[in-house]
């Protein structure tokens, strides 16, 4: 006898659509996060391009003075309260690892070149995101929500150039002279920690420190803390320029919301960026 026929409200193909259609929904979120990522980082990468195109111009260079008293002059406190400590921490815990071994005279070499190389630049960079980033992309988005950025274009003024070309120079020129004051705190930290508090030789510490650095070592450094620089300052403005586009939210929660997004992304980008370069310039 021949089996009935199919009483389901829907065909075999159909099911079979559904079916696929179910399976690559995961699929389609990674990729529209993927394409989504992709979209955002070519148009930061535009956005920084024609910032920078407009930093030198007439009567950019008081604006850049000012923004480099926001970004730079006001970290200095936390900048030095951060190094200090970085430094004792890491004294101690050199100290006591080296003792074991007993290699106590390479403190100044393990702290200075640790602090220098990668400590450094990185603690550096993330407490200013923390700081002056987030009030940058903060002030910008307020900016951007209460119109002023569009009375900018009314009155004829370039919103690039005269917001964002001078933080980018600013922050360009501060990150590596608040990574040289961190490094410099965080050795004198390592010799409170090593030397005063747990009996190194104060000699043998500085003698290390100056031995065992060379200018590949500050420059390296140095670079880093330019790259964040960079880094920082473009995500921290794209995000508060671009907070109408947000579609999430609107308003005060939108700028919230920037902000977060601005640090945060800045701590990541930092991290990754600092792999990066690292394994270059070994």
């Amino acid at each position: 006898m021949a089996p009935e026929a199919n009483n389901l409200p829907f065909t075999e193909s159909e099911a079979g659509g559904w079916l696929l259609t179910l399976l690559s929904r995961p699929f389609a979120a990674i990729g529209r996060v993927v394409i989504g990522g992709i979209d955002n980082l070519g148009a930061a990468a535009i956005f920084l391009i024609l910032a920078l195109l407009k930093i030198v111009r007439p009567k950019q260079l008081f604006r850049i003075v000012q923004q480099i008293y926001y970004i730079g002059a006001r970290s200095m406190m936390i900048i030095m309260l951060v190094g200090l400590f970085t430094g004792m921490v890491l004294g101690l815990q050199s100290y006591y690892a080296l003792n074991k071994v007993g290699a106590q005279g390479a403190l100044g070499t393990l702290v200075s070149l640790t602090l220098i190389r990668e400590l450094g630049p990185v603690l550096a960079a993330i407490m200013i995101a923390a700081r002056a980033g987030s009030a940058i992309s903060a002030e910008i988005g307020i900016q951007r929500i209460s119109e002023q950025i569009d009375a900018l274009y009314t009155m004829r003024i370039d919103p690039l150039g005269y917001l964002i070309s001078p933080r980018i120079a600013a922050a360009v020129i501060s990150f590596p002279l608040l990574t040289a004051l961190f490094d410099l705190i965080g050795i004198i930290g390592g010799y409170i920690s090593g030397v005063v508090l747990l009996g190194a030789n104060a000699g043998t510490y500085f003698y290390r420190v100056q031995t065992s650095l060379d200018m590949k070592d500050v420059s390296d450094g140095f670079i880093k803390a330019i790259v964040f620089a960079v880094i920082v300052a473009t995500v921290c403005c794209y995000q508060g320029y671009f907070v109408h586009m947000r579609t999430d939210s609107h308003g005060a929660k939108a700028v919230g919301l920037a902000t977060t997004s601005a640090v945060v992304l800045s701590c990541v980008l930092i991290l990754v960026s600092d792999y990066v370069a690292t394994s270059l310039l070994l």
